[in-house]
């Protein structure tokens, strides 16, 4: 393997006996290095300032601290202060959730769709379905990670975070419902991505409470890391010489109050600014910081510090479209916890149980009484209460299950631009959903095996036999998912369902692509002090659901970067 795999191994050995003989996070006093911005000195120094305490930024930042002095600059809040409201139960409130406050900041793409974009301390961990999962081996070898670093960095994650989910009843019979329509074979619990059904890992432990990437941070030297919270970074302060290449110097950000503060490197030349702000925020803080097209940043009046054209395109989300499905029988509370991996481009999960805001409740059971008013044998007494009274059939907790597909590896992509200069403004962004025709075909079967799941032997104790897959699907046409228009044909072809119900699954990624704006270190092209970790760099997304890599690849970039600080670099010959 070489000398510079086995120097890589010695750093991740030492410093992780190092770090534990210590026990200095057990010792110190919990999160002690969590504060507000507002209690920041005016101006401060550091060898490493992270933009981001979010599912990279906080596994990244607990590595760097075991050998360095780090800066976590965080926009949100903590998820500490209220710790049951991240838990299972309140997933569909807190993304819904459209106070100042909130861990979701709501967005609509130019597209028409909503999403959400994570603002809190532990990032998308603390707002998403909680499903576990590795990358498959092929992008991580497109990305030219180490594998057994790679191996270790994910048990270094899983240690803190990830569990077996149980797999009650309506989940189990989903799951044998997709091995009767094909989806196969029957691989049981892994974290490995495989093709077929399995139960993958899950960051809600046995009582249903969730654990984050902030956890993560248990990890970290509190001596030698600070980490600001409601933390706004306006731009990144740059040095420019002639006959030098331009060089990140340290960040400008602002407080809860409005203060500004300066952040500086130190003089170390090995110091750096890490941009972990995700793909909606990086490349939108390169942009503010003069990094970008230089005809887009003249508009806004942003001084041009390098002309880079790629910044902010290929910018991907994979389209999601759902099956919403009442049940006759009682249902557990359950997200994501088990995954059927097509080998056509297509994934599928599902979660049961779960509960929305009253308004979205009342806007779901009054389009599935209108739906129930509709079929010739709604006379039980069950459709007779719910066309009377739609939130008996719905009241903010669902009886019964959504079952969501998902397009793996879109061609489709799309852009970000700068809405304006405010960094807490969330910027413009296009997807370009089902723009390449394979895209729509890949979700075209995706929902025929959803559905053929639905309709199994299996699943016939969580439907309705007087529901048929038409008034499946028409329920979904008529609820309020996205700002598109609809074809009046949307029920009856599943061409037009995918694209007049297509949703996010918040797993977008691209913007500062690896080879187009980053190298393979992820070192920003043409900038000195400046790289990007999180997934902006990806040009796809990770097995079927991101984190897990994400939180990897914070952890192994954590350790490649103190390698290069304290050995050099090394290369096979």
């Amino acid at each position: 393997m070489g000398f510079e795999f086995w120097m890589f191994l010695s750093l991740v050995y030492v410093s992780h006996f190092h770090f534990h003989g210590l026990s200095l996070a057990e010792k110190a006093p919990y999160y002690s290095f969590v504060h507000e911005a507002a209690m920041a000195p005016e101006v401060s120094f550091y060898d490493y300032i992270i933009i981001g305490g979010g599912t990279a930024g906080c596994p990244l930042a607990a590595t760097l601290s075991e050998s360095a002095n780090v800066l976590v600059l965080e926009r949100g809040g903590s998820p500490y202060e209220n710790p049951s409201k991240p838990d299972k139960g309140n997933f569909f409130p807190n993304l819904l959730d459209v106070s100042p406050s909130s861990y979701a900041q709501e967005f609509t793409s130019e597209d028409g769709v909503y999403n959400a974009r994570a603002r809190v301390l532990g990032g998308g961990s603390v707002i998403n379905a909680g499903f576990y999962s590795r990358a498959e081996p092929e992008f991580l070898k497109q990305a030219g990670l180490n594998e057994a670093l790679v191996n270790y960095s994910y048990q270094w994650v899983e240690k803190k975070i990830a569990f077996e989910p149980p797999m009650l009843q309506w989940q189990s019979a989903l799951r044998d419902g997709l091995l009767e329509a094909g989806v196969l074979p029957n691989n049981g619990f892994t974290f490995d991505h495989i093709y077929g059904t399995k139960i993958g890992g899950t960051i809600f432990d046995g009582d249903d409470h969730r654990h984050t990437a902030a956890d993560l941070l248990e990890y970290a030297n509190p001596y030698r890391i600070k980490v600001y919270l409601h933390a706004t970074v306006e731009k990144i302060i740059f040095e420019t010489k002639v006959f030098s290449r331009t060089r990140a110097q340290g960040v400008v950000f602002e407080d809860e109050l409005g203060k500004k503060h300066w952040a500086l490197l130190t003089k170390d030349y090995k110091s750096e600014v890490i941009l972990s702000a995700g793909a909606l925020g990086s490349p939108q803080l390169l942009m503010l910081s003069g990094i970008g097209p230089s005809q887009q940043l003249k508009k806004f009046g942003i001084k041009v510090v390098m002309d880079q054209p790629m910044v902010g395109q290929g910018l991907v989300d994979n389209p999601l479209n759902v099956l919403l499905v009442p049940s006759p029988s009682p249902v557990e509370l359950s997200l994501v916890s088990f995954v059927g991996i097509t080998r056509f481009g297509s994934y599928i999960e599902a979660c049961s149980g779960i509960s929305f805001t009253p308004s979205w409740s009342r806007s779901v059971a009054k389009a599935l009484a209108a739906i129930l008013n509709q079929t010739e044998q709604s006379s039980t007494k069950l459709f007779q209460e719910g066309i009377l009274n739609p939130e008996s059939l719905l009241d903010t907790r669902i009886r019964g299950g959504i079952i969501f597909e998902k397009v793996k590896d879109p061609i489709s992509s799309g852009y970000l631009e700068l809405r304006n200069m405010n960094p807490r403004d969330n910027p413009k962004v296009t997807f370009n959903y089902f723009q390449a025709p394979e895209d729509l075909m890949k979700c075209v079967h995706g929902v025929k095996i959803a559905i053929d799941a639905v309709y199994s032997k299996s699943f016939s104790n969580f439907r309705y036999e007087i529901l048929s897959a038409k008034a499946l699907l028409e329920l979904i046409v008529n609820l309020p998912l996205n700002q598109r228009p609809r074809h009046l044909t949307s029920a009856f072809s599943l061409e037009k369902f995918c694209m007049d119900t297509v949703m996010t699954i918040w797993h977008y990624h691209g913007g500062c692509r690896l080879g187009k704006v980053v190298d393979r270190d992820y070192n920003v092209l043409g900038v000195e002090a400046l790289r990007i970790v999180d997934g902006s760099t990806f040009t796809s997304s990770p097995g079927t659901n991101p984190q897990a890599t994400v939180m990897m690849l914070g952890r192994y970039m954590g350790l490649k970067i103190l390698q290069e600080r304290y050995f050099g670099k090394y290369r096979k010959k």
